[in-house]
């Protein structure tokens, strides 16, 4: 007889503008949020450096995003623990998946890592549109 089910949640950052991912529980779309794109300072960086970060969590619409988002979060990770799905998908898009979808997917991970579910968590296009090198 097996024991209980542990539920890993896997959260990863896209660009829209490269394809929506098909194989998701989940999916967010945060362009509504302010974008650093548009600041030549935070224009090459990505969402895992701290001053774009701030730029896009300490925005009015970031800190209200996370007000309701992260009930919602806690709400569906209980879930579907309860219903004992092994993998839950959860897809955090922007245009480019290089700057907001970043900064978000990481904050929510950071809030996933003290549950009780193993959280994997990559950034499948941030170095897709990379303007460092331009």
């Amino acid at each position: 007889m097996s024991g209980p089910v542990e539920t890993r949640v896997v959260l990863f950052s896209f660009g829209f503008k490269y394809g929506t991912p098909v194989d998701v529980n989940v999916m967010l779309d945060v362009r509504f949020l302010p974008n650093p794109y548009w600041q030549d300072e935070l224009r090459p960086k990505t969402g895992q450096d701290s001053d774009v970060a701030d730029y896009v969590l300490d925005s009015d619409a970031g800190r209200a995003l996370f007000d309701h988002l992260s009930p919602l979060l806690e709400y569906l990770v209980a879930q579907n623990i309860e219903t004992g799905r092994e993998v839950v998908r959860i897809g955090i898009g922007c245009t480019g998946g290089r700057h907001r979808s970043v900064a978000v997917t990481e904050k929510i991970g950071a809030q996933l890592a003290g549950s009780n579910v193993g959280v994997t968590l990559f950034h499948r296009d941030i170095d897709k549109d990379s303007t460092a090198s331009k």
